[in-house]
């Protein structure tokens, strides 16, 4: 089929039939589109409207229960700051319970301690049978007296003061749970001789041995016989020994005593009981408690003076001065920290100074240092114008002689001018 146009000239109908299709799959496509446009708008609407429709319905249901959202807000916060209390609340629990888990290590420790003392022969062979008949008893303190070989008059000077003899003192452990020790170890050289070689000094060794028999040894069981009242160590004597001795000390009295507090004194130091349980009595509830008169001393570099540390450079530059610890002409530990020296004797460190040493044992540990002066009083007048005043001193000695100078020439006169009286400890109440 062909078409004219106005020239004339002839086309194939073909063309205007393409246009025609052309024309109706435009419209096709168009109504399509049309059709699924309205289709998705109809769900977006819905799905708009359900949204709108939850909003209004949670409005309704914070209404219905009387809470605004800014209420609403509020009440989270609130519950938020309880969970914090309640959060701040258990973590301070937790810190109790774990304090409680330390003493009770500690107490179980000392237990253990005292029932291997008491199975081990060698730790302390004469004092069984009093750990035996003592182990169950609580006492107030164990006062260990530090004292040397060479010391028979000083020990004797005290006894004949302060310290309570006989009957007397047995009276006081029973009555005031007060337990009263000279503290010794064993000889470390002894001359012993055969009586086949008295002729032949060459033949007269002296033998080293930390074992009793020699005459030292001999001398202080004869001692013993006579008044009881030894606490022997198992240590070698000797003065740079004293840190190693004071350790020996308190885990040998923690084991065999259960006090609440355990006391150092030096054998020419004058002391009064009864003010000394008083003191310490104020203490009982504290764990971990450390009294005496505190000092920061000087930390001597130079050889060849008294109280040289070996160790200076431990402590900082030349010049500089000691952590605070307690002097120690006396001082008084509580049970935990005795059972502490116990437990980790073998790994604490001994420094040339024996109450530096303790010190340093306490670094780094949950300790109440308490510095009370009335430990470390002058002797007359000192000690006596503070018992005319009313403050009777707890112990009394010279500080030029880091004790009483001359004491077992003096002690008398110190007792009778400074003592708290014949009565003061047996009517005392702790």
């Amino acid at each position: 089929m062909y078409l004219k146009n106005r020239g004339g000239t002839e086309y194939p109908s073909k063309s205007v039939v393409s246009r025609n299709l052309a024309l109706l799959l435009c419209l096709s496509s168009f109504c399509a589109g049309m059709f699924f446009t309205n289709r998705m708008w109809a769900a977006f609407e819905a799905k708009d409207t359900e949204r709108m429709t939850g909003i209004k319905d949670e409005r309704i249901k914070l209404a219905s229960e009387g809470c605004t959202p800014k209420l609403a807000s509020k009440v989270i916060r609130h519950k938020s700051n309880n969970i914090l209390g309640e959060v701040s609340k258990t973590h301070h629990a937790v810190q109790t319970l774990d304090k409680t888990i330390s003493n009770l290590e500690m107490e179980l420790a000392a237990a253990r301690a005292a029932q291997e003392s008491v199975l081990n022969d060698s730790l302390i062979s004469e004092d069984h049978n009093i750990a035996e008949s003592t182990k169950k008893r609580k006492y107030l303190m164990v006062i260990g007296i530090n004292t040397a070989f060479s010391s028979r008059k000083r020990r004797d000077s005290v006894r004949a003061t302060w310290m309570p003899q006989g009957e007397k003192r047995k009276k006081l452990e029973e009555e005031k749970g007060i337990v009263i020790r000279f503290v010794i170890g064993h000889s470390s050289w002894d001359l012993q001789c055969g009586f086949g070689d008295m002729m032949n000094f060459v033949n007269w060794p002296f033998v080293t041995s930390s074992t009793s028999g020699g005459i030292l040894d001999k001398a202080i069981e004869a001692e013993e016989r006579m008044h009881g009242d030894f606490l022997r160590l198992d240590h070698v004597e000797g003065y740079l020994e004293l840190s190693g001795k004071t350790k020996t000390y308190f885990s040998t009295a923690v084991a065999l005593w259960d006090a609440d507090f355990y006391v150092k004194v030096d054998d020419d130091v004058h002391v009064n009981i009864g003010t000394l349980a008083m003191t310490l009595a104020q203490y009982r509830l504290q764990p971990r408690v450390y009294i005496g008169c505190m000092k920061s001393g000087p930390v001597l570099a130079q050889k060849g003076v008294k109280y040289h540390e070996p160790e200076y450079w431990k402590f900082g530059e030349e010049g500089n001065k000691y952590f605070r610890h307690a002097t120690g002409q006396l001082y008084a530990i509580s049970k935990n920290l005795a059972t502490y020296i116990s437990i980790n004797r073998h790994v604490l460190h001994k420094y040339a100074n024996e109450d530096v040493s303790l010190g340093s044992w306490f670094i780094g540990l949950d300790v109440e240092h308490i510095d009370d002066r009335r430990l470390c009083c002058g002797t007359p007048p000192d000690c006596e114008w503070k018992a005319e005043a009313g403050n009777v001193c707890v112990a009394s000695f010279d500080w030029s002689c880091s004790g009483i100078c001359r004491s077992s020439e003096r002690m008398k006169d110190v007792h009778q001018r400074c003592g708290e009286g014949k009565n003061a400890l047996w009517s005392a109440v702790f």
